[in-house]
């Protein structure tokens, strides 16, 4: 090993790099496993309002725990396979599994709500299925878990990178939504959804997300305020939501499809919109927050940031 060669080669790339930008395009519907600039291109693609859903399976270090390597491959078989099928089904473009964790990357049109109903999927999955299954079949020494899920957006970059005809490289996504989702998921508790302040800003006006179904009187009730503690407390995405309920057996198949559909109102939810209000907006700091979001989102519309 020629160490002072090594790092010199490492030095190389970075002044060359750096010397000159690469090129920056605007994409929006594209396949990132065919499309995307390859290693020697100097040229990213960049994804506005990408949508990133995070799962991420509690307590799985524990899950292998006094159990044959057969049993922990089945169960992270078992887990992770589902999730990744669901994220397909809602038309993610891109789906990253790392270790215990599936990420799904959504964009282009009604990425809000096909990202959002595939959280709801996963950890509707993961109440009624996964864990009663898991349970089943070791009933004695099993930890608690089951999927944590979050869900941020941002602009995205992405572009491949690693060492050109060979298998060490990847495609890599720079910016906010992948790590903020991250964050948000493993800020919540198995079976929950974890948005951020930006994801409810674009949902919360919609009934088929905010009130409960009418199987019972309608209520505002179905998400709470959640503080994202693993990001910066002046950071407005760190006020976000939380929703612990899943998919109604009866309506939600209904409900599904109608946001993916682009519905939002329920003349159902009419006479108590004003008790929703009330909850959503009962903090001076969500106001704040809010305006802050909005004016970021106007900025980067008029080209002032990126």
């Amino acid at each position: 090993m020629d160490l002072e060669d090594l790092l010199e080669s490492c030095d190389e790339h970075v002044r060359d790099e750096l010397k000159n930008m690469p090129e920056v395009v605007d994409v929006t519907d594209f396949d990132p496993a065919e499309e995307a600039p390859p290693i020697e291109a100097r040229r990213w693609f960049r994804v506005e309002d990408a949508v990133a859903v995070v799962a991420d399976l509690k307590s799985s270090t524990k899950l292998g725990l006094h159990k044959y390597a057969q049993s922990t491959a089945s169960i992270y078989e078992a887990a992770l396979r589902p999730v990744v099928d669901i994220f397909v089904e809602f038309g993610a473009g891109w789906m990253p599994i790392q270790g215990d964790c599936v990420i799904g990357v959504f964009w282009d049109d009604t990425a809000i709500e096909r990202a959002l109903c595939a959280g709801i999927t996963v950890k509707t999955f993961s109440e009624l299925h996964l864990v009663e299954r898991l349970t089943k079949k070791w009933p004695d020494s099993l930890p608690s878990t089951g999927f944590k899920v979050g869900m941020a957006t941002s602009t995205l970059l992405v572009k491949r990178i690693g060492r050109p005809r060979t298998p060490h490289q990847a495609l890599v996504w720079p910016g906010k939504a992948l790590n903020y989702a991250v964050k948000a998921a493993q800020s919540g508790d198995a079976h929950e959804l974890i948005v951020t302040g930006s994801v409810w800003d674009a949902i919360s006006d919609n009934d088929y997300v905010t009130f409960t179904c009418d199987c019972s009187t309608p209520t505002p009730t179905l998400w709470h305020d959640h503080d994202i503690e693993k990001l910066d407390h002046d950071d407005v995405e760190r006020t976000g939501r939380c929703l612990t309920s899943k998919w109604c057996t009866v309506c939600g198949e209904s409900f599904c499809n109608a946001i993916l559909n682009g519905e939002t109102h329920r003349d159902s939810v009419d006479p108590y919109r004003a008790q929703l209000q009330l909850s959503t907006f009962r903090e001076a700091l969500a106001k704040k927050n809010a305006t802050a979001r909005q004016r970021q989102r106007q900025l980067r519309a008029l080209g002032a940031i990126r």
